[in-house]
């Protein structure tokens, strides 16, 4: 518990201190972001603005976390590593595109397979280190599972019924599928003002209360209650991953901050994919995989609006459903303030997060 706490404490003082620094060193580098033309007028008067701020709350939730276990005076676990490494990999894939816009001065950095080439080689190393046998722990456990999971591990659909070396394959890309959809969800949903910021605070704060319940119920517990022990869970280290998602929230808070509308800094392709990383290896690592459709609701939404806008546009040879994608654009367009498209938005991802969470605990009263 101490670890969770000054792991928090310490990553959002990190970010709420330290950001006006790296703004003025962003800008001093020439780092401001540029403006599509076919956008919103209004985001015009943005141009320019510090981006790539992803890079402040990547660099306090490893302190964070770090500095967390090292008061706490306990060891650091794969389980957290793994979290923070696909955060740390798929924040450098971000950064390539982030530093090659500000570059080129363009809104395009790297090219879509590209990007997506990048997040695949992280993800692959994230699931292959995730279930290998040199990181076991005492209980034999490796750090993510080859059992497809919802709430927890689904008996029926384990990967390596067809065999080691298949099951490793359909491992890996079970992964990736899950690594490539929610970062490209989280850096669609990156288009406003404190949107995709306030956004993964309530989904990742999701990861916080399941690993903390998750702990409670172990069934590696000593002090589990045996009347209830055959609704344990086997995650593993959950303590552990209750303690890296409060240090991303905790950074992600003293980033909003000053990201808030009007923000004075972009979390830019580097935040967003490093964001959405880290809600995937959070699922894995928790065995809550699809429970993620749900606690990512809000961007799936939104992802499902660009692919609904570009297929209409194909079938439809012009025609647009949206006035213009991703959704939160649309709103915009049709008149609201850029502050109210943001916290309508926070609203909807609250309650996909409430009935994640809530789902999540459900089962265990039903079980």
């Amino acid at each position: 518990m101490i670890a969770l706490l000054v792991g928090a404490g310490f990553s959002l003082a990190f970010t709420l201190f330290l950001t006006p620094v790296f703004i003025r060193q962003f800008k001093r580098l020439g780092w401001g972001q540029f403006i599509r033309d076919d956008g919103p007028q209004s985001h015009h008067a943005k141009r320019g603005t510090p981006t790539m701020g992803g890079i402040v709350f990547i660099l306090g939730s490893v302190f964070g976390y770090l500095m967390g276990h090292l008061i706490a005076g306990v060891p650091w676990t794969m389980v957290a590593i793994l979290v923070l490494g696909m955060m740390v990999g798929l924040g450098l894939v971000g950064f390539v595109d982030d530093f090659l816009k500000t570059r080129k001065q363009r809104s395009l950095g790297l090219g879509g397979w590209a990007k997506v080439a990048g997040q695949v080689i992280v993800g692959t190393i994230f699931a292959l280190l995730s279930i290998s046998r040199l990181f076991l722990d005492e209980n034999h456990l490796t750090p993510a599972s080859t059992y497809i999971s919802a709430v927890r591990e689904v008996p029926w659909l384990n990967l390596y019924a067809f065999g080691p070396i298949i099951g490793i394959l359909l491992f890996v890309i079970w992964v990736n599928v899950i690594t490539v959809s929610t970062s490209n969800g989280v850096n669609v949903a990156d288009g406003l003002d404190g949107l995709a910021a306030g956004a993964s605070i309530f989904a990742i704060s999701a990861y916080l209360l399941i690993g903390f319940w998750q702990n409670n119920q172990s069934c590696f517990s000593r002090t589990l209650d045996t009347a209830v022990a055959y609704k344990c869970y086997d995650a593993r280290d959950p303590l552990d991953i209750a303690v890296v998602a409060a240090a991303i929230v905790g950074s992600l808070i003293g980033f909003l901050w000053w990201n808030t509308s009007p923000a004075q800094i972009f979390m830019g392709d580097t935040g967003s994919l490093g964001l959405g990383g880290a809600l995937a290896a959070l699922a894995i690592v928790s065995r809550t995989e699809l429970l993620l459709i749900l606690i990512g609701g809000l961007f799936l939404i939104v992802t499902g609006s660009v692919i609904l806008q570009r297929a209409y546009f194909k079938i439809t040879h012009g025609k647009r459903i949206f006035l213009m994608s991703p959704l939160h654009h649309h709103f915009e367009l049709k008149g609201w303030a850029e502050i109210t498209v943001v916290v309508r938005f926070w609203i909807i991802a609250v309650l996909f997060v409430a009935a994640g969470v809530g789902l999540f605990y459900l089962e265990w009263v039903s079980r």
